[in-house]
């Protein structure tokens, strides 16, 4: 069964392609477009950039899941009147997007295939008469990204993020074959929005420090490490969590969440304002999953969402509940519905059952396109770029040894925000100087720190992994402590606060990736290379090969590596 799941939010388009219960292939809009965040409607190049991965037509494809966002307005059934003007600005090129979830409650309808054209969709993109046509929950997504990626047999699935299909959070929890909602299911999606989302308050932060709101959260958190909380008792009186382990807020409406933040910020210093977001966040879930596990004692966590991109929340609630595993799911922000989206159709088709039984651990997320046939000649071409051969891994040990700054081209591209060894930059841990250097090439804020990579054998003597992170930190998506014996021998990957974000890494999933690790300990005695998005400021990771050769052209990096050769400039 192929399965066509997309995500139409206004950020973050996203599609997935699932063959069965397998993902065949997950891409972002914003890595064809170049828009960083981009979204709004259908996202039709996503769609067939899967769809050509997989070598598939749209008419191959036997289900599409659809998550309740944006879609041209002349898709909701309407009077004659409102039909023609829809159908007029498709003629000139300016469709209005309708929001279904706001359709839904305006309507006051909570089936979705009653007010959504599904003739006039199939018909318009290709697909195949009778196409099965589904449409996911984002909160009840996001929970299952979480737990189908685990062995599992009880957990707190917990999501939060700014909002969706009228939600900030979700709570479920699996036991003994069950998988019950506590809070934040389907009977809240035509009932009147909450005020209550730490997501919006992070965002509206992040707006109020002279960042982009829904784009520039990660720059808080980093920042929030060289500040005092010196505001989070007046931020922090505003939100609550009751027994059940629900938040509240004492704000009427987003708006006087946002000027009251914009207040307390007017007189803050960045950092400290910063550090006291981030410290409302981490007690409020904290005390929010305590309450949780005190009424239903599970022993894992599962976590999905955009708020759970903040790496530092993730560690307190790892560490802070005695839990014996916590996963975060990669594709953390609302990308990740699309993988879940799915993945509710088939718990919807196959039963709790048989879908808990087709479970599997996550090995990697390299789910993009594979341009590796064509990468080099691409490199090679015009002359602009000298090629190394000779052993790939072992040069580029050598460059970055020698403290040059390159990235690593290599299969298929990452889903996610994450760069994990697809589509990342490469440099030496012991450079104390190489953040603000390659910051400064990358035009990214000086203050944002690197994570690091480790091989599995040597992670635990580097960080402190345990049982509880270690999954998490195969995706990056968590914060440990850094040994101390290692803050000054690896001092461009350790924080202000002496943690890290480490991925660790296992040779057969990415044998270039860890083979150049491998040849840099040989060389230095460290274990450790810095891992870095392969991109500038304001820009998706690198994709194509033509984009590869651009960002080396330019001198955003000192090199670029293969699994075939080298590369540098000739000037270098």
């Amino acid at each position: 069964m192929i399965i066509l799941s997309l995500h139409t939010g206004y950020h973050d388009g996203t599609a997935a392609l699932l063959d069965g219960y397998d993902v065949v292939a997950a891409v972002q809009l914003e890595r064809l477009t170049r828009k960083k965040g981009d979204g709004g409607g259908i996202p039709e190049a996503a769609m067939d950039e899967v769809l050509a991965i997989a070598g598939l037509t749209r008419a191959d494809v036997d289900v599409v899941v659809l998550s309740r966002a944006s879609f041209p307005a002349r898709y909701f059934k309407s009077n004659a009147l409102k039909t023609a003007e829809y159908a007029f600005h498709k003629i000139i090129g300016h469709e209005k997007l309708k929001d279904m979830c706001t359709q839904m409650q305006q309507r006051g309808e909570g089936e979705p295939a009653k007010l959504f054209r599904e003739e006039m969709f199939r018909a318009d993109f290709g697909f195949k008469e009778g196409v099965k046509i589904a449409y996911s929950n984002h909160h009840m997504a996001h929970a299952l990204s979480a737990l189908f990626y685990t062995d599992w047999d009880d957990a707190l699935l917990y999501t939060a993020d700014g909002c969706g299909d009228n939600v900030h959070y979700s709570h479920r929890i699996l036991k003994d074959g069950r998988l019950d909602c506590l809070f934040g299911g389907e009977n809240m999606t035509l009932k009147p929005r909450r005020v209550d989302s730490l997501g919006l308050a992070y965002g509206f932060t992040t707006q109020a420090l002279g960042y982009r709101m829904n784009r520039h959260e990660g720059k808080l958190t980093g920042l929030a490490a060289f500040g005092e909380p010196a505001q989070a008792e007046a931020l922090g009186r505003h939100f609550n969590v009751d027994a059940a382990g629900v938040i509240w807020s004492d704000f009427d409406s987003d708006a006087a969440m946002r000027d009251e933040i914009h207040k307390l910020a007017k007189g803050a210093e960045p950092a400290d304002m910063a550090a006291s977001v981030q410290k409302v966040l981490e007690d409020t879930v904290l005390t929010s999953v305590r309450n949780i596990l005190k009424r239903h004692p599970v022993k894992r966590l599962g976590l999905a969402g955009g708020v759970f991109a903040n790496v530092r929340l993730n560690r307190l609630l790892c560490e802070q509940t005695d839990t014996q595993e916590t996963f975060v799911f990669p594709g953390m922000g609302d990308e990740g519905i699309t993988v879940g989206g799915a993945l509710q159709y088939l718990l919807e088709q196959d039963g709790i059952e048989a879908w808990l039984k087709a479970r599997r651990r996550l090995s990697t997320v390299y789910l993009g396109r594979d341009y590796t046939a064509e990468a080099d000649d691409v490199l090679a071409a015009n002359g602009a770029l000298t090629r190394i051969d000779g052993n790939p891994a072992e040069t580029a040990a050598q460059l970055i040894a020698d403290g040059k700054a390159g990235a690593i081209y290599e299969g298929r591209m990452e889903f996610g925000p994450r760069a994990l060894g697809a589509r990342s930059i490469l440099a030496n841990p012991a450079d104390a100087e190489i953040n603000a250097s390659l910051n400064a090439r990358l035009q990214r804020t000086e203050f944002m720190p690197f994570a690091p990579y480790v091989a599995e054998e040597d992670a635990a003597d580097v960080f402190d992994i345990t049982p509880a992170n270690r999954y998490a930190a195969s995706f990056m998506t968590i914060t440990t402590a850094v040994k101390p014996e290692w803050h000054k021998r690896i001092p461009a990957v350790v924080h202000v606060d002496g943690t890290a974000r480490p991925q660790i890494v296992r040779r057969e999933e990415n044998p270039l990736y860890a083979d150049i690790l491998s040849s840099f300990k040989a060389k230095t005695g460290l274990p450790v290379l810095i891992n870095t998005s392969f991109n500038a400021h304001e820009e998706p990771i690198i994709n194509t090969p033509a984009e590869c050769r651009r960002a080396l052209v330019d001198d955003r990096v000192d090199f670029v590596v293969t699994g075939q050769a080298v590369y540098t400039r000739n000037s270098a």
